[in-house]
């Protein structure tokens, strides 16, 4: 009873210090849901059929709060936060995935190419049901998360459930480092006339990486246009985002973040200087290409600098900045959305595709040499 009361006490005094709450209209029903929560505290105590550790509780419904926001607002304990801090060293692998959470579930953003959860056929859209048998629904993404870290090598069992399959699907997949080379570029066509440039996910060099391969191609072939491939990209950086779509236009804005602070409310618009010198451009996405794949693609789209091909992308527009605790844990946050050129939030809505060509077969790479979407988009460039 002491804990729930000091804890009672502490929570009240949050709002007790801070004038703006005792202001509020709603300063009754606050202090009202406060003694609910520490009734409601106090009969699990008493009344649960297993003795339960109230530490425990009181982090789950810290979590409670963060995701009943957003899916990626979400809590981290000390032993987390200084996990997700520490830098592994190749102790820990990984798999390869991006992952969020959904009605409670852990919803897979994208699987990165190359790496073991992709080799092993984990989709976009997969829900993430068990994790070495153990149950995933009820626990933190960051408790997920923990579950699948493990040394390099060792195997880990996922059972997912995915869209059209009746019957869950279990992969068993072999640990390693992810190493992520962000950039593969080609030249395609029977004639050698179209310039292929795959971008796997947004890290700092990407764009030089990028940049780099585009002036070669402009040096050496005559191409008829460019696809830029952002299947199966989950995003990273912000700055990237801009500075890729600013290689691809002369002008206008390429997004716009918003938030509650004056800081987080930003424009962000392109410099003159199209590297591609106005070629046709087309790119390809899917339900894996996420947030910043998201802003290169609409704000390409909205200047209608490009034409953009394959299925409706994943709908992650947010930025989550990471705070720290007094406690050593810390919170991840969404401060600001991203907003496109024509004045659209990318959240929970996504990049719909002008010419919708849906993935055919059961490959679960990205593979050049059998790939519909890519076929498609190179008849598109010669014809």
């Amino acid at each position: 009873m002491k804990k729930i009361i000091i804890t009672t006490l502490l929570v009240s005094l949050i709002f007790v210090s801070n004038p703006n709450y005792l202001k509020s209209k709603n300063t009754n029903e606050l202090y009202e849901k406060i003694d609910l929560f520490s009734e409601v505290l106090q009969t699990i105590k008493q009344e649960y059929v297993d003795e339960v550790d109230q530490a425990e509780v009181m982090d789950s419904a810290i979590n409670g709060v963060l995701q009943s926001l957003d899916p990626y607002s979400a809590y981290m304990s000390p032993k987390s936060f200084e996990g997700m801090q520490t830098d592994t060293k190749g102790e820990f692998g990984g798999l390869g995935i991006e992952i969020g959470m959904e009605s409670g579930v852990v919803k897979v953003i994208s699987p990165i190419d190359d790496t073991p959860a992709a080799k092993a056929g984990i989709k976009a859209g997969d829900y993430i049901v068990r994790i070495n048998n153990e149950q995933v629904q009820g626990k933190t993404l960051t408790e997920a998360v923990e579950l699948m870290r493990g040394p390099v090598g060792s195997e880990i069992t996922l059972t997912v459930r995915r869209r059209n399959e009746r019957k869950a699907l279990e992969f068993k997949i072999k640990r390693a480092i992810i190493e992520v080379r962000s950039v593969e570029a080609k030249i395609l066509g029977t004639k050698n006339e179209v310039g292929y440039l795959r971008l796997k996910s947004f890290n700092e060099n990407s764009d030089e990486q990028l940049l780099k391969h585009i002036k070669k191609f402009e040096k050496d072939n005559k191409l008829n246009g460019y696809i830029l491939d952002l299947r199966n990209n989950p995003g990273g950086l912000l700055t990237q985002a801009i500075s890729i779509t600013d290689f691809f236009l002369e002008d206008g804005e390429i997004v716009s973040t918003k938030g509650r602070r004056i800081n987080e409310t930003r424009r962000f618009f392109s410099k003159k200087g199209d590297e591609i010198h106005g070629k046709p451009l087309i790119v390809i996405i899917n339900n894996g290409s996420a947030s910043a794949s998201e802003i290169v693609s609409g704000a390409l789209k909205d200047h209608k600098r490009a034409t953009i091909l394959g299925e409706h992308s994943y709908g992650k527009g947010s930025v989550q900045s990471i705070i720290p605790l007094k406690n050593g844990g810390g919170i991840r946050l969404t401060i600001s959305k991203y907003y496109l050129p024509s004045g659209k939030s990318i959240s929970d809505v996504g990049v719909m595709p002008d010419i919708f060509v849906e993935e055919t077969g059961d490959n679960f790479r990205i593979n050049t040499e059998t790939d519909n979407q890519l076929d498609y988009a190179v008849k598109l460039l010669k014809s």
